[in-house]
């Protein structure tokens, strides 16, 4: 999209606002297909990244099935007309109600303790299952986004295979599946090929017959600051289709190798525009202040996460050092500090990269400000357009969700 498209939506639709390029989301997801090339390749979204319908549309009519990680994203999934066999439900620390809720929809459960596989079979012998383990690898973006090795709360260590085949045993379990999911925006290619080792040691013939697959997660990497290279998926992808290939011949027979992708498909097909409403000296530090704020956009405090920033309606301007920050009442407010870019006069729009994947789905309304509206584009037109809630409704609905009461404990 070219700069005067987003200043075309800023006008229309307000600021600030969140836009999608359904173009980009699509040519993400047939990268994935093509860099690997395996005749039974399944790619489920990872919900959580962005639950925005439209974009979720555009993946189920093009094949795409769905990762979802609670009750809700599993109800979600199943409303906007995703079968139930095109979902896999990955939860952590669910609650009985929650795993009985999921079992009554059909939906392949993916279990990563060792206490909900016992209660699993108490409950329903003989059901079927997919079984998370720990691969014992530790890579991604950040600390906190890392999801195998001693420090992560989830799934099963491989040194507990024995246990584990004594509850499946015990309570005729189907194992279905197995899944490992090492971390997201895995820095290190050679940590795909070291997980998949890691859960092929285990998957064989004696322990579980009746695989029907391996899920190797998601975690592909994707560039977000300006000189970060492109990890080279097409050597990666061959790769990874060769060792599956392989693995099947021991097994001895053709399994499914399912991957879930989250931000790569996501992340670069959205951006968040916001405008200049403030510019200020604070002796050394210029600040620009937008009407916008980190509940809207949480990556850079949450991780220390970099985003671009374009100044869309200034280009050419000439370049000072600006800390660009939101209108949040926390300091840490900041979406960039002392970052050089050309010249913000108020006013200006500022298009903020890569904020497809997990901006809006983890935003909130601190300070009672509404979340950003979402307009998705393909091929040159809107296709969907959600609003920005007026003070006013956000007040509304806050209050139909109270109820007052005055009843002894």
């Amino acid at each position: 999209m070219q700069n005067q498209d987003f200043s075309t939506l800023a006008e229309r639709f307000g600021t600030p606002l969140f836009v999608y390029d359904g173009d980009v989301l699509l040519e993400r997801y047939n990268d994935l297909r093509k860099f690997i090339d395996h005749p039974r390749l399944q790619l489920h979204y990872a919900l959580k990244a962005n639950f925005n319908p439209a974009i979720l549309q555009l993946l189920k009519d093009s094949g795409c099935g769905i990762d979802a990680v609670s009750p809700g994203e599993v109800e979600y999934a199943l409303h906007l007309g995703f079968a139930p066999e095109k979902i896999i439900y990955t939860a952590n620390n669910m609650t009985d109600a929650e795993f009985e809720k999921v079992y009554k929809t059909g939906v392949v459960m993916n279990i990563g303790e060792l206490s909900r596989l016992r209660k699993a079979g108490i409950a329903h012998p003989g059901m079927k299952v997919c079984l998370r383990f720990n691969p014992d690898v530790t890579d991604g973006d950040s600390a906190k986004t890392m999801t195998g090795g001693e420090l992560t709360k989830f799934g099963i260590l491989l040194e507990d295979i024995g246990e584990v085949l004594k509850i499946v045993r015990t309570y005729g379990l189907k194992v279905v599946g197995l899944h490992e999911h090492t971390g997201s925006g895995i820095q290190k290619p050679e940590s795909f090929h070291a997980a998949m080792k890691a859960l092929m040691s285990i998957a064989t013939p004696e322990n579980f017959p009746d695989l029907e697959f391996l899920d190797f997660g998601g975690g592909f990497k994707v560039p977000y600051k300006p000189d970060e290279a492109r990890i080279d998926y097409i050597t990666l992808g061959a790769g990874i289709a060769e060792r599956f290939r392989n693995f099947e011949k021991s097994y001895g027979r053709e399994l499914v190798i399912k991957f879930e992708p989250g931000k790569f498909m996501v992340a670069e097909c959205g951006t968040l525009l916001t405008r200049v409403n403030t510019l200020k000296r604070n002796r050394k530090r210029l600040i620009a202040g937008t009407d916008s704020g980190f509940p809207q956009l949480i990556r850079p405090v949450l991780y220390d996460a970099y985003h671009q920033i374009f100044n869309l309606t200034n280009p050419d301007g000439a370049e000072a050092v600006y800390d660009i920050c939101g209108n949040i009442c926390e300091t840490g407010d900041r979406f960039a500090e002392q970052r050089p870019m050309p010249e913000i006069r108020e006013g200006d729009l500022l298009g903020i990269a890569n904020a497809g994947a997990y901006c809006y789905s983890m935003g909130g309304i601190y300070n009672l400000r509404a979340m950003p509206g979402e307009v998705v584009v393909k091929n040159g037109r809107i296709i969907s357009v959600r609003r920005r809630e007026s003070d006013s409704e956000l007040i509304d609905q806050i209050m139909r969700n109270t109820q007052s009461c005055d009843t002894q404990l």
